[in-house]
């Protein structure tokens, strides 16, 4: 795959809309020439696959993105997070590079060989990370000329149950966790996604997972980009691992879009 555009979709909401709903972990879809250099066999990546995703996440997006007054942005990474992983810090400052699950991945969840010993990502960072992070970063710089602020909404999905490679996973493990960051999470976003989410049995703060994703260009430098992680416990709206989506992903939508709606007007 050449055309590094395809790996990614930024698909356009109303002009006056500061928000953009980040999805980059929803995708299973691999290159043939990527598929190649991991060891996993067809059924273990499937498994991984199933493990690793967080499925129906775009669907989500999408349908809160319906639903919303004023249509948010989106921006849906359309590979898999075996391919690259847009959000990790393509360098030493990512924590997660000690079980081998930085930008490019070498170990799976269960902490067993993805990729051979040494191998060198690289080329997956030049090919497919730097130009994701260049049109997310685009994507944002236009929000910003465009109203003077950009919200970015980043939506995951985690397991029920911590797997192996979690690094804070004995933690709690709530129906909606919030990921915030201390210079980009104003505190009335957090409070309007608490409300949002309020139906699902409990909201948490950075825990399984903490932080959000902004572009390194803006990161810690510019306070008019906000941004709040929403990790949605996945047996809150599917069946686990990697199964269908249930009712409860129509229930996530219009919390989302009650979200969005909400930090569109203030």
């Amino acid at each position: 795959m050449n055309d590094t555009s395809a790996s990614h979709q930024f698909l356009p909401g109303a002009p006056d809309s500061p928000v953009i709903l980040h999805v980059p972990h929803s995708s299973r879809a691999i290159p043939a020439a990527v598929r190649q250099d991991i060891v996993l066999d067809d059924a273990a990546l499937e498994r991984e696959l199933d493990h690793i995703t967080d499925s129906h996440t775009a669907e989500i997006a999408a349908a809160a993105a319906a639903r919303c007054a004023t249509a948010p942005w989106r921006f849906v990474n359309r590979l898999s997070r075996l391919v690259v992983d847009p959000e990790r810090f393509p360098d030493e400052r990512e924590e997660m590079l000690s079980v081998g699950m930085g930008a490019v991945y070498t170990r799976t969840t269960h902490r067993e060989e993805l990729r051979p010993a040494g191998y060198d990502g690289r080329a997956l960072i030049e090919e497919y990370f730097e130009p994701y992070a260049a049109a997310m970063t685009a994507a944002v710089t236009e929000r910003l000329a465009a109203v003077g602020r950009a919200v970015i909404i980043d939506v995951h999905s985690y397991p029920t149950e911590p797997l192996p490679y979690e690094l804070h996973g004995d933690g709690p493990r709530p129906p909606i966790c919030l990921g915030s960051d201390g210079f980009h999470t104003p505190e009335g976003l957090r409070l309007r996604a608490e409300r949002a989410f309020a139906g699902f049995g409990g909201t948490g703060i950075n825990s399984p997972f903490a932080g959000t994703y902004v572009p390194l260009t803006h990161y810690g430098k510019d306070p008019r980009v906000g941004a709040l992680m929403i990790e949605i416990r996945r047996d809150v709206y599917m069946t686990e691992p990697g199964g269908p989506a249930g009712p409860g992903l129509d229930a996530l939508a219009g919390a989302l879009a009650e979200l969005v709606d909400a930090v569109g007007s203030a």
